[in-house]
């Protein structure tokens, strides 16, 4: 999946929308969110202070730091979802890429 994958972000966009997530981080919402210490993704429990804020849409692809689109995360979940959308992971597992062996047996 990595192959097709480019990422051209705005950094104007970015640099709002982080500015922005700081700002979500400080507010009751998101102390509400991380207060279970559960992970939006793999639902395992890794306490408050190991949650990051995630961008289901991540920013790099246009996502935008609103209540609607940042879920608490662990690093694990977050470093490997990278840039990709969970919708995209997901496809990503129903259908890894074939290895040349197969392709040469088509």
């Amino acid at each position: 999946m990595a192959d097709w994958l480019d990422l051209n972000p705005d950094p104007a966009h970015v640099k709002r929308e982080r500015e922005k997530a700081r700002a979500l981080r400080k507010t009751d919402w998101w102390r509400a969110q991380i207060a279970a210490g559960v992970c939006h993704y793999c639902h395992k429990k890794v306490g408050a202070a190991n949650l990051t804020l995630d961008h289901v849409v991540p920013v790099a692809r246009g996502g935008k730091s609103t209540r609607g689109n940042c879920v608490p995360c662990c690093a694990a979940c977050n470093a490997s979802k990278k840039a990709y959308t969970p919708a995209e992971q997901i496809l990503d597992q129903l259908f890894p890429a074939q290895s040349p062996s197969f392709e040469a047996h088509g």
